[in-house]
């Protein structure tokens, strides 16, 4: 079953619960999180964040994505097709940053949807994309001429790493939260021992 498949409510309650996640995730990266929902990538698959710039409003947005690392470039899928607004912000605009768990990068993005070695592209993005790949009710080891049918509507994207990336706003921008936290909670923690 494909996203292009299901009946068209699933399919937005889908895209709604995966935008709200997608929130979640966005917070964890910058708590300084974002290697943690690695922990056990066959089960959770591997996520990075792309920041992108929207086509129409100009503002950088931020998307959880699965991916795979194959030779020196980044792959990940557009599961929602050319519906995807982050898809097509990409396509206008394809310089992006990449949060990884390794670090942090500005690259260049294409879609590489026609290459000739598209379906073992995909299937290594879709292994690595781990319970994800069946929520949308996909085996990836399927064969090949299956997974061509069932993975149809969905665009492949390679991004190629250009320069390490520093600054503010990236992954663990919010991490002063943790010194903060433990300073503020500490003595209350202190205290109450103290009553025992």
């Amino acid at each position: 079953m494909t996203m292009t498949t299901l009946n068209p409510q699933i399919e937005l309650g889908l895209r709604k619960a995966f935008k709200t996640f997608n929130r979640f995730m966005i917070l964890l990266w910058k708590l300084g999180l974002g290697s943690i929902l690695q922990f056990i990538p066959q089960v959770t698959g591997r996520i990075m964040v792309i920041t992108h710039i929207g086509r129409k409003t100009g503002i950088k947005y931020h998307t959880p994505a699965n991916y795979a690392i194959i030779g020196d470039d980044i792959y990940c899928t557009a599961a929602f097709g050319t519906q995807a607004d982050w898809y097509l912000n990409i396509i206008k605009n394809p310089t992006v940053e990449v949060w990884l768990p390794e670090g942090w990068w500005h690259g260049i993005a294409e879609d590489v949807s026609n290459v000739d070695n598209r379906i073992e592209i995909m299937r290594e993005v879709l292994i690595s994309s781990g319970f994800a790949t069946y929520l949308f009710g996909i085996n990836p080891h399927i064969t090949d001429e299956e997974l061509l049918k069932v993975t149809a509507s969905y665009r492949l994207l390679r991004i190629h790493r250009e320069d390490a990336a520093t600054g503010k706003n990236g992954p663990g921008s919010l991490a002063w939260i943790w010194p903060l936290a433990t300073f503020l909670l500490l003595p209350l923690a202190l205290r109450r021992c103290k009553k025992k």
